[in-house]
C-alpha cells in the first residue's frame, strides 16, 4: 500500500471519527442550548476526531496495517496537531469567551486581555513541568517531548483522579448490598409533608397579597376623604399599616424557611424515588449482572489498591505487558504449549481495543455529566472548549500509559515518536493519585452511605 493510500485511509477514518464528535456534540452536549459559536462545535469534533485517530494508529501498529514509515508520519502529524490544539487553540479560546461574558469589558479590550491571559497560562503550563523529573535537556522547546512530558502530567494526574474514583463509585452504585431499601409508606410519608409544606406557602403568600392589597384600599379611602377628618383618621392609619408592614416582613421570613424545607423534602423524596428505581433495576437481570460486575470491580479495587501501594513503596515499575507475562507463565509454569507471539499480538488486540472503547465510553459519559452538571447558557461555551482541553489531555496520556500494555516490538514507534520520555515517571505518579482518589473516595462514599439511614428516618 503506498504512501497516497495510507493518507487515504487516515484521512477518511479521520471524517468519520469528526463526523461522530460533531454528532455526539449536537444530540448531547448542546441538545437543550443554542450553538451559539459554530468554531467552538468545529474544535470539540477536531479534538474527539485527532484522539481517536491516536488509538486508531496504536490499532494499526499492532495488526500492521499501513506501511511503517507512514503510520510513522501520522504520528507526528496528529501529535503536532493535538499539541497546537491542547496548547494553543483552545485555551486562547477559553479566555476569549470568559472576558466576552464579563460585562464591564469594553470590546476593543477583549482582544488584549485575551492574549494577557493565553500568555499567562503558556507561562503556567511551562512551569507545569519544573517540579517533575520529565525535561530533556537534549530537546528543542519546539519538539513534541516538550509539550507531550507536560500534557502527560495533567492528563495522568486526570486520568488516575477518575479511574479511582470510577473503581470505587462503581461497585457502590451497582451492587445491591450498598442500595438503601426504601419503603412504599417512606415515601407517602415524606410526599405528604412536601404537599402540607407547600400548602402551608401558599397561605401565607395568599395572606401577604390580602395585606398588601387593603393597605393600598385604605390609602386610596383616606385620600378621598374630607380634610377635616384627614388629621384624626392619619394617625390610625399610619399605625394600621406599621403593624401590617411588620407582619408582612414576618410572613417573608416564615415563607423563605418554608421554602428551604421544601428543597430539602424534595431532595429527599427524589432520592428515594432513585433509590426504589435502582431496586427494581436491581432485581432484573440486567441489574444481577451488574451486580456480579460488581464484585469482580470490588477485587479489582482492593487488587489495584494494593499493587499501587507495592509500586510506590519498592518503587516498582512492570517490564512486560500483562498479555506476555500471562502467556509465560502459562508456557513455563502451567506447562502449556502455545505460540507465545501469534496469541500476544491478538490477545493485546483485543485488549488494547477494549481499552480503546471503554476509555472514549467512560470519558464521553463523564463529560456529559459534568456539562449538565455546572452549563448555563452563557457558559456552555466555555465548558465545552474545557472539556475539549481535557479530553485531549486524557487521550495523549493514555496513549503514554497504554504503552505499558502493549507487547514490546509494539512499543517501539511510540517510544520513537513521544523521545526521550521518563515513561516510568508517568506510571509512579499514576498509582500515587489513583491511591489518594481511591482512598478519599471511599472516605466519602463511607460517609454519604453511613448518613443516608440516618436522614431518611
Amino acid at each position: 500500500m503506498g504512501f497516497i493510500e495510507d493518507c487515504l485511509v487516515i484521512l477518511v477514518t479521520q471524517v468519520f471519527f469528526f463526523v461522530g464528535g460533531w454528532v455526539f456534540f449536537v444530540k448531547k452536549l448542546f441538545r437543550d442550548y443554542e450553538v451559539h459559536h459554530r468554531l467552538v462545535q468545529l474544535i470539540f469534533s477536531v479534538t474527539f476526531s485527532l484522539s481517536c485517530t491516536m488509538f486508531e494508529l496504536i490499532i494499526f501498529e499492532i495488526l500492521g496495517v499501513l506501511d511503517s514509515s507512514s503510520r510513522y508520519f501520522h504520528w507526528n502529524l496528529v501529535l503536532y496537531v493535538m499539541l497546537f490544539m491542547v496548547i494553543v487553540l483552545i485555551p486562547f479560546y477559553i479566555g476569549y469567551f470568559i472576558v466576552s461574558n464579563i460585562r464591564f469589558v469594553r470590546i476593543q479590550m477583549i482582544r488584549p486581555l485575551t492574549i494577557l491571559i493565553w500568555l499567562v497560562y503558556i507561562y503556567l503550563f511551562w512551569k507545569v513541568g519544573d517540579p517533575f523529573p520529565i525535561l530533556s535537556p537534549k530537546q528543542g522547546i519546539l519538539s513534541i517531548e516538550q509539550g507531550i512530558s507536560r500534557i502527560g502530567v495533567i492528563g495522568v494526574t486526570v486520568m488516575a483522579l477518575l479511574s479511582g474514583f470510577g473503581a470505587v463509585n462503581y461497585p457502590y452504585t451497582s451492587m445491591a448490598y450498598f442500595m438503601r431499601p426504601v419503603m412504599p409508606a417512606d415515601v407517602q410519608v415524606i410526599e405528604k409533608r412536601l404537599m402540607q409544606t407547600m400548602d402551608m406557602i401558599l397561605a401565607k403568600k395568599k395572606r401577604i397579597a390580602l395585606a398588601k392589597k387593603g393597605s393600598v384600599v385604605n390609602g386610596a379611602q383616606n385620600n378621598q376623604e374630607s380634610s377635616g377628618l384627614w388629621g384624626m383618621l392619619k394617625t390610625v392609619t399610619t399605625s394600621v399599616s406599621k403593624s401590617t408592614g411588620e407582619n408582612i416582613w414576618q410572613l417573608k421570613q416564615e415563607i423563605a424557611a418554608l421554602e428551604e424545607l421544601s428543597r430539602q423534602l424534595f431532595l429527599e423524596a427524589h432520592d428515594m424515588h432513585i433509590m426504589q428505581e435502582r431496586l427494581q433495576w436491581a432485581s432484573t437481570f440486567q441489574g444481577k449482572y451488574f451486580n456480579f460486575l460488581g464484585y469482580f470491580f470490588s477485587l479489582y479495587c482492593m487488587w489495584k489498591i494494593f499493587i499501587s501501594t507495592i509500586n510506590i513503596v519498592f518503587d516498582r515499575v512492570g517490564k512486560k505487558d500483562p498479555v506476555t507475562r500471562g502467556m509465560e507463565i502459562a508456557v513455563h509454569w502451567v506447562g502449556i504449549n502455545i505460540d507465545v507471539t501469534f496469541w500476544s499480538q491478538h490477545i493485546s488486540f483485543f485488549l488494547v481495543g477494549c481499552i480503546v472503547v471503554t476509555s472514549i465510553r467512560g470519558l464521553l459519559l463523564t463529560l456529559t455529566k459534568f456539562f449538565y452538571a455546572i452549563s448555563s447558557s452563557k457558559s456552555s461555551n466555555i465548558i465545552v472548549l474545557v472539556l475539549a482541553q481535557i479530553m485531549g489531555m486524557y487521550f495523549v496520556s493514555s496513549v503514554l500509559l497504554m504503552r505499558m500494555n502493549m507487547p514490546a516490538e509494539y512499543r517501539t514507534i511510540i517510544t520513537q515518536v513521544l523521545g526521550e520520555l521518563q515513561f516510568n515517571f508517568y506510571h509512579r505518579w499514576f498509582d500515587v493519585i489513583f491511591l489518594v482518589s481511591a482512598l478519599s473516595s471511599i472516605g466519602f462514599l463511607y460517609l454519604a452511605h453511613k448518613q443516608a439511614p440516618g436522614e431518611a428516618g
